[in-house]
């Protein structure tokens, strides 16, 4: 083991005089005071004063380097576009922090504090823990909304509305207001919610054997009933709403507008176990099942296409970005669909997990970049740019996390298996400047 090499490789990390320091540079993320990374690559300290041939080797901010920091460049082959992004500085690891005035660098550990959730943690900056329920810029934690007694099954925030609506297994809607972060309303339902969504003023909750149908702005009640067993997932496409559930079966009601009520319209068979997601994209919609498959489907006639067969377990969750199918499943990857002259769908990326992955969920950042939540059943969300998986940073949680729900105004919300709702913003991220 190089112990003197080690120590020699920090020590010019840490600004000492050996080494060529034409090739250092500073680290940006270190002089906005928020590096995370450990070792770092670049310089925690200013660079020398300039040098023999009287040119500061100082960079400006923005110049080109190897560091990973400058934007994606996307390939014309879109298979190469794919998990080739660098890494970010706000979300490789935990990272570490310096301490006190002597430049001594604490390791974190992919771990919040115990001590500090309950406000008595005596190390301060020195714990070896974080003290925070994220890591990575860009984003940060406004409030947590408990009540829930079980896991938060689904988040729904209605258009037009200033309430936010979650469910849970807790067989109960919660409604909040927005404004106070209070909860002004709960329903209790007889059944433990499996899924909820809206779609302009209405909200739909999966329940055992029903879809109950809420509109915000009429107060309009309907209970549909049908699924046999527990509804797991729901999506609406123009004027058809879609349910999967426990038996394998895809329920399919349409709206009649005269008569102001959903009508059962058919049912799609094909999958062999629950249905525990869905989506619409490109005329087609997608289903992920626990028969670890997904199926297409065509919305004119609602034939199956093809089925998808390369996970390994339980489809968890499927997602539709730019031309792009995305699932993700217990199997501990994500994959990436692309569609072949013929039409069909074939895997162009797999990006890979250390765990089972149970949701995903794609929203914009506040530059308005394409960002994926992957929730994993580590009790942590990752977050990741696309198209280069790139990380971008993380979410700590005391259970995993079951229901992500992107909102208005940079808003998005997360709800865990112990029934607490944390709501989080997207906030710019500042650009650091060298003095």
């Amino acid at each position: 083991m190089d112990l003197d090499g080690g120590n020699k490789r920090v020590y010019q990390r840490l600004g000492g005089p050996s080494g060529d320091s034409k090739h250092q540079k500073v680290c940006y993320h270190w002089q906005a005071g928020k590096c995370n990374r450990h070792p770092c690559p670049f310089l925690h300290s200013e660079l020398p004063t300039p040098n023999v041939n009287g040119t500061s080797s100082k960079r400006p901010h923005g110049s080109a380097d190897n560091s990973g920091f400058s934007g994606h460049r996307r390939n014309p082959h879109f298979n190469n576009t794919w998990g080739r992004g660098g890494g970010r500085g706000g979300g490789r690891g935990a990272g570490g922090g310096v301490v006190g005035g002597d430049m001594s660098v604490v390791r974190k550990a992919d771990k919040v504090c115990n001590y500090w959730i309950q406000g008595n943690c005596n190390f301060g900056e020195r714990c070896k823990f974080l003290h925070s329920w994220n890591t990575g810029d860009g984003f940060s934690m406004l409030t947590q909304l408990e009540g829930h007694q079980k896991v938060v099954s689904g988040i729904a925030f209605p258009s037009g509305s200033d309430k936010l609506y979650t469910g849970s297994t807790d067989e109960s809607v919660r409604v909040w207001d927005c404004q106070s972060g209070k909860c002004v309303a709960v329903i209790n339902l007889g059944g433990e919610v499996g899924c909820m969504i809206s779609e302009g003023p209405w909200v739909f909750v999966g329940i055992p054997n029903f879809v109950k149908v809420w509109n915000t702005q009429n107060s309009m009640e309907l209970s549909l009933n049908g699924p046999v067993g527990q509804v797991y997932a729901l999506v609406v496409n123009n004027d058809m709403l879609f349910a999967g559930t426990q038996d394998g079966s895809i329920l399919v009601w349409k709206f009649n507008v005269v008569a102001n009520c959903f009508e059962p319209a058919a049912s799609l068979k094909g999958h062999t176990r629950g249905v525990v997601s869905l989506v619409v994209g490109a005329n087609r919609l997608y289903s992920g099942s626990m028969d670890n498959t997904i199926r297409v489907w065509n919305l004119e006639n609602l034939e199956c296409l093809q089925t998808l067969t390369d996970h390994t377990s339980v489809v968890m969750s499927v997602l539709c970005w730019e031309q792009f199918l995305l699932s993700c499943s217990l199997d501990k990857t994500v994959k990436v669909w692309y569609a072949t002259e013929s039409g069909n769908l074939e895997v162009t990326y797999t990006h890979n997990e250390e765990h089972g992955i149970v949701t995903l969920c794609g929203m914009h950042d506040a530059h308005g970049k394409p960002i994926l939540l992957c929730s994993c059943n580590d009790n942590t969300v990752r977050l990741y740019d696309l198209p280069s998986f790139a990380e971008r940073g993380k979410i700590f949680t005391k259970q995993e996390v079951r229901a992500i729900q992107a909102g208005p105004n940079g808003l998005f919300f997360t709800g865990d298996g112990t029934g607490q709702v944390k709501v989080w913003n997207w906030t710019p991220e500042p650009i650091p400047t060298i003095q």
